[in-house]
């Protein structure tokens, strides 16, 4: 069992690849993803992901709760881990440019049993941020519907029928959240339907939020009071780590890293993209500097608006606005730039789910259903719809308020394991050729590492019980079904 646990899936070097070979994996006449994104794409695909729950969910949660006007440290240290990250994510993505992510890095580097490890967790990252995402499009529309359009709809639908409370389920006496579950359908249509759409569809989205995004900071900063940033770094007072204080900017960072969690969907689309080895690191790279900035600057603004205590909403870029009359009109246009902004990023959170079911798959260690492909639209259809059909009962059924770190917590372990698997490879294949290398690579993976780690712990020790209970179930499945199909032990 040792053997097959550490056995390495062999790395051969990435030869150039154009929209006509087939994809890694593939068997003779059978159909296989399509290459076709660009660098283009592939930032937009990021910014896609990136920009949504975090700027108009997390922030202000984060910033009332733990790090006042000081979140834009928890920003700025959140982006630090993932430019390292991103980094070694860069050098793997145009060496190996295939989908599956740090669960493909991993499978060539660490073996498979942490490969199993590393591609549960991006399910658990991808499946439940899909499906919280989507519940937090929901109260935006509702918001948007109700509160501004002034349209009724039915009490009973816009809820999970349980919600968790001081710790416990209750029952909220609604029936369904229908708005997550519709958005959710409808996404996965376009997935199903084909990449070049999905991004299409996505391009338009991107440049919709931010618009809004350049409306709010531009019209915002005319109102900031720079009293509200004072002091900038609360006094932790409680005695509490993570309350306030520098342990809060920490605490606070490893809770906004959940706006970080589709970055690495731009690596799951190296299977899709023309020219990897030169598009993937601009992708990568390109859409986490435009986001970090973004990020950083819409966090001055919306705490300089309003003093950063009364910032724990589920709006609370819009509740910064509702502050200042003459600022009503954009409060309406924020509600619909969060709509576009979080439509987005659970469609490009649903897609990286889709395709690292269907390289798990493709390894034996899922189902085989989950790697068929679609004659037409050359698309994991199969994958598509049975992975809709879990975030929609999600999404529908279940209150995911509490599950955003533990999204985060499937993200910071798969980062730091493609830190670790630069180093080991470097070690063990300094001859392949890598068109994109890291730079003081000694340096900076064992940086990325310790700081993903370090942020991860934070979240582990709040919630280390759901973490494990989520971890025997994949170890269930891995001994009960991967181990003997995987193709690689059948192989050997």
């Amino acid at each position: 069992m040792l053997k097959t646990l550490l056995r390495v899936k062999p790395v051969e070097p990435a030869a150039h690849v154009d929209a006509g070979e087939p994809v890694e994996g593939s068997l003779q006449g059978e159909a296989t993803l399509k290459r076709t994104l660009t660098a283009r794409h592939l930032i937009l695909l990021g910014m896609g992901a990136v920009i949504g729950a975090g700027i108009f969910v997390i922030t202000g949660q984060a910033a009332a709760h733990h790090a006042g006007p000081a979140i834009m440290l928890s920003f700025v240290l959140a982006g630090l881990a993932c430019a390292f990250a991103g980094l070694c994510y860069a050098e793997f993505a145009a060496m190996m440019p295939v989908s599956g992510s740090a669960y493909s890095y991993s499978y060539a580097t660490l073996g498979e049993g942490m490969a199993w490890f590393i591609g549960w967790c991006l399910v658990l990252e991808y499946l439940f941020a899909s499906s919280s995402v989507a519940v937090g499009w929901s109260a935006y529309l509702l918001s948007f519907l109700t509160s501004t359009l002034h349209l009724p709809f039915p009490d009973a639908l816009t809820a999970a029928p349980i919600a968790w409370e001081n710790g416990q389920f209750i029952a909220s006496g609604k029936l369904l959240n229908l708005p997550a579950v519709l958005i959710i359908a409808v996404i996965s249509g376009l997935l199903y339907v084909g990449v070049t759409q999905s991004t299409f569809v996505n391009a338009v989205i991107v440049a919709i939020k931010v618009a809004v995004i350049c409306l709010f900071v531009g019209f915002g900063a005319m109102y900031v009071n720079p009293e509200n940033w004072t002091p900038f770094i609360p006094d932790n007072t409680s005695g509490v780590f993570g309350e306030f204080g520098w342990s809060g900017v920490f605490r606070a960072a490893s809770i906004v890293f959940f706006a970080y969690i589709g970055f690495d969907a731009v690596s799951t689309a190296a299977g899709e993209t023309k020219d990897p080895q030169k598009n993937m690191p601009i992708g990568l790279l390109g859409s986490l500097a435009v986001c970090t900035i973004i990020y950083i600057v819409v966090c001055a603004v919306m705490t300089g608006l309003m003093h950063y205590s009364k910032l724990g909403t589920d709006k609370p870029v819009a509740t910064a606005l509702e502050a200042y009359a003459n600022l009503a009109w954009l409060k309406t246009w924020v509600e619909i730039g969060a709509i576009a902004g979080l439509s987005s990023v659970v469609l490009v959170m649903m897609m990286g789910q889709t395709r690292i079911a269907y390289t798990i798959s493709r390894d034996g260690l899922l189902p085989q259903v989950f790697g068929k492909v679609h004659a037409k639209y050359r698309t994991p259809h199969l994958s598509t719809v049975i992975v809709g059909a879990v975030a929609a009962a999600l999404a529908g059924l279940v209150p995911l308020n509490v599950l955003g770190e533990l999204v985060a917590m499937g993200t910071l372990l798969a980062f730091a394991t493609v830190c670790i698997g630069v180093l080991i490879l470097r070690r063990t294949r300094p001859e392949m050729p890598r068109a994109f290398r890291v730079p003081a690579v000694w340096l900076v993976a064992p940086l990325g590492a310790l700081i993903c780690l370090g942020l991860f712990a934070m979240a582990f020790a709040a919630h280390w019980l759901v973490f494990v209970l989520w971890n025997v179930l994949g170890v269930a499945i891995y001994l009960g079904y991967g181990m003997r199909h995987s193709k690689l032990n059948r192989n050997a």
